[in-house]
């Protein structure tokens, strides 16, 4: 097995390596009549929660139009890639002159992923743009996602889409479209991807070897996933199912047994090099909360409504205060819990 890619989930496929695609054929068909038409947008938002295809629809077309360059002799459909083509062995290989792949860098010092695309990533754009003019070829930038530039990051790409280069492409990734940038959103032409059809996950997880092989724990893992490919894998590779199961069991409990659930919770989730499945229970108890909120203004319930959506709200700015002054993540994470358990 080949070295899992950094930023890349356990089980998954690199996008740019990945020739299947699955529950996206309406937008296929968008993007190739698109480009046929020669009208094509110079930047488009490919927006939709992680996990469902985006990054591997964003690659998809890159090989598409550079494998053809004319539009109007380009096939009426997006094939799948083949991988022994020189286009598709360039953007496999990152070596490709034509396209660039905007994304957190790995920090040389500790190895590990960035949490932001920093502006120095997007600096790559202008050499790359700078270093292919002339050639007549189109380039192509992905970023990947759009979410994670930081602010001078996203300053910096609002520059280049106000003044796109001759024949560039800018295809966006966004999980949260409303957290960008209205600038750069108004420049984009609107893409919307559905969470992946039950069918189609099922497709997906059996091309990775993943399917679920039935019975309850398929079930919950279906159920659980919403579509995405990436929470199934967190699901099913990285505990996902029985983090969920503890912390039910944790608001079932009462008194003594409900603290123990707590601290073997928080436990689980402050060890290191378990950056993944945080983030997991983290999405996973801003779901919990915002459901909570909502059952309870139904019932007319008001204040717990806000008292529900004011801590939903406040978890990434109290999980960035523990990062910024390096405070222990355990207690940061048993403060959420005794809170939500009130």
């Amino acid at each position: 097995m080949s070295e899992q890619l950094p930023g890349v989930l356990d089980g998954a496929v690199p996008p740019q390596l990945n020739s299947h695609l699955f529950g996206h054929e309406e937008a296929e068909a968008f993007l190739s009549r698109f480009y046929r038409s020669g009208r094509s947008h110079h930047a488009i938002l490919i927006e939709g929660p992680e996990g469902i295809g985006k990054a591997t629809l964003a690659f998809r077309f890159a090989n598409h139009v550079l494998s053809h360059p004319d539009p109007a002799t380009a096939p009426e459909e997006l094939a799948d890639p083949d991988p022994q083509s020189p286009v598709s062995r360039q953007i496999a290989s990152g070596a490709s002159h034509n396209l660039l792949h905007l994304t957190r860098p790995v920090d040389e010092k500790t190895g590990k992923v960035k949490t932001a695309i920093t502006v120095d990533e997007v600096r790559r754009a202008g050499h790359f743009f700078s270093q292919t003019s002339g050639t007549g070829n189109w380039r192509i930038v992905i970023i990947d996602p759009a979410d994670d530039l930081n602010r001078n990051a996203a300053n910096a790409i609002l520059k280049i889409l106000e003044e796109p280069p001759k024949r560039s492409l800018f295809l966006v990734l966004s999980h949260a479209p409303g957290k960008l940038l209205p600038t750069i959103r108004s420049r984009c032409l609107p893409l919307k991807l559905a969470p992946l059809g039950r069918e189609d996950l099922t497709l997906a997880l059996s091309a990775l070897g993943l399917a679920p092989d039935g019975g309850r724990t398929a079930e919950e893992v279906l159920n659980a996933a919403g579509g995405s490919v990436a929470q199934a894998l967190k699901l099913m590779n990285y505990g996902g199912t029985e983090i969920i199961s503890a912390f039910d069991e944790m608001l079932r409990a009462s008194g003594p047994a409900a603290r123990r659930a707590m601290h073997r919770l928080s436990d689980v989730l402050s060890a290191k090099d378990n950056d993944v499945i945080f983030g997991f229970f983290l999405d996973h108890l801003r779901d919990h909360l915002m459901e909570r909120a909502r059952h309870a203004a139904l019932s007319g319930d008001l204040m717990a409504a806000d008292r529900a959506s004011r801590l939903s709200s406040e978890i990434g700015e109290r999980i960035g205060i523990s990062q910024a002054y390096n405070l222990d993540r355990k207690q940061t994470i048993l403060s959420l819990l005794e809170d939500i358990a009130r």
